[in-house]
């Protein structure tokens, strides 16, 4: 049995952790849990999976709550409260979202805990940090996004195997084709319509700018070592091709499926073996056309400000992380337009001071650095 430390348990994917879990209770085990400030939703996850521990990081929510825990589950709540957490189980599940899930990932390779990654930005922000640490120590970091998910299954779960090219696919989010004109339009709630996928908010916003496609591509750099040049992206309308490798004799392997984020969930904590995922199989009689479309990297400003700050190395990502989650936040509060996302970023960017990205303590100042600038451009 799989033991799992759930950080982030309330979200998307951790309600889909969840559900993995409670398909196969014989195969895996959550013994200790964590979320932010959901408490209602936090509370009948401890009720149901019975943890050795848990924790809610928003102390007023953890307050709230504390005397409904059960008597089996230690309790705590805070920041500290929350890296303890990892301590559980043989396999982190970094579910959190943000740059906050940075330190859950460094506290599970202090620890020496394998590592289920769901959280973009802990190698966003600090690939190079984090490749190096865990290399050090000697864990497994298996890739939970479903387009990393298919690169790895294609490398027949490998990061060290030989490709020449890997090709991630994206959806192109529900306004792929508009011209800037229809852009200018669009409202929080529209943006959220994701044609194909169903996720939490920031995500799905940056699905619709396609800076999450961006951060996919820095994400790919580090987990295979791979320079920008031999990274490829298209989209592929359906979301039934996840992604794609390309290999020395020209042959290319696809992973395909509904889309679902319970199959890399479930296969993150399975490999190299294969359980039901409750996943209809693809009926290639009914498929219809499978389209593959151009991504222009100058249509997309939010995914050329990604490619951009990864040319530019250092704390370069980590800011333009920052500044979008600024961004973001304030487009779904209605303070910010659509196309402001990306000139909020820019902005940011040209102010970032270059630093070295090889300390925690340096990405977090970078990282409340861009956070400023943002605000400071969106209030301006």
């Amino acid at each position: 049995m799989k033991t799992i430390s759930l950080i982030g348990s309330t979200g998307s994917i951790g309600t889909q952790v969840c559900a993995v879990v409670r398909r196969h209770p014989d195969n895996f085990k959550i013994e200790s849990i964590v979320a932010n400030a959901s408490a209602e939703a936090f509370l009948a996850q401890v009720r149901e999976f019975k943890p050795k521990f848990a924790a809610l990081v928003n102390e007023e929510a953890g307050k709230k709550i504390a005397s409904q825990i059960p008597s089996c589950t230690r309790f705590g709540y805070g920041e500290a409260a929350a890296r303890e957490a990892i301590a559980y189980g043989d396999t982190a599940f970094i579910a959190a979202t943000g740059f906050a899930g940075l330190q859950y990932s460094l506290e599970a390779i202090r620890l020496k805990k394998d590592i289920a990654l769901a959280n973009k930005e802990t190698l966003v922000c600090g690939g190079e940090l984090v490749m190096r640490e865990s290399k050090g120590a000697g864990i497994d970091l298996m890739p939970v996004d479903s387009e990393h998910s298919a690169l790895w299954q294609a490398l027949s779960f490998r990061k060290d195997a030989p490709f020449r090219r890997l090709i991630i696919t994206a959806s192109g989010g529900p306004f792929y084709g508009y011209t800037k004109e229809r852009l200018e339009k669009v409202t929080p709630a529209s943006a959220l319509k994701h044609p194909t996928w169903n996720m939490g908010a920031k995500i799905t916003i940056d699905s619709a700018t396609l800076l999450n496609k961006g951060f996919e591509v820095i994400e790919a750099k580090w987990l295979y070592d791979c320079p920008l040049e031999k990274i490829d992206t298209v989209v592929q309308r359906e979301s039934i091709v996840h992604s794609l490798v390309e290999f020395d004799d020209c042959s290319i392997l696809a992973q395909m499926s509904y889309p679902t984020m319970e199959l890399p969930i479930q296969l993150a904590l399975t490999y190299p073996n294969r359980l039901d995922c409750a996943l209809k199989p693809l009926d290639f009689n009914t498929l219809g056309t499978l389209r593959f479309l151009p991504l222009i990297r100058k249509d997309f400003p939010c995914y050329d400000l990604a490619l951009t700050a990864l040319e530019e190395g250092d704390n370069y990502p980590c800011a333009l992380n920052g500044a979008g989650e600024v961004a973001v936040h304030a487009f779904l509060q209605g303070r910010l337009p659509f196309l402001g996302i990306a000139e909020t970023i820019e902005s940011a960017l040209a102010k970032t001071e270059r630093t070295k990205a090889d300390t925690y303590e340096a990405l977090k100042e970078t990282d409340a650095r861009a956070r400023a600038l943002a605000r400071e451009y969106i209030n301006g």
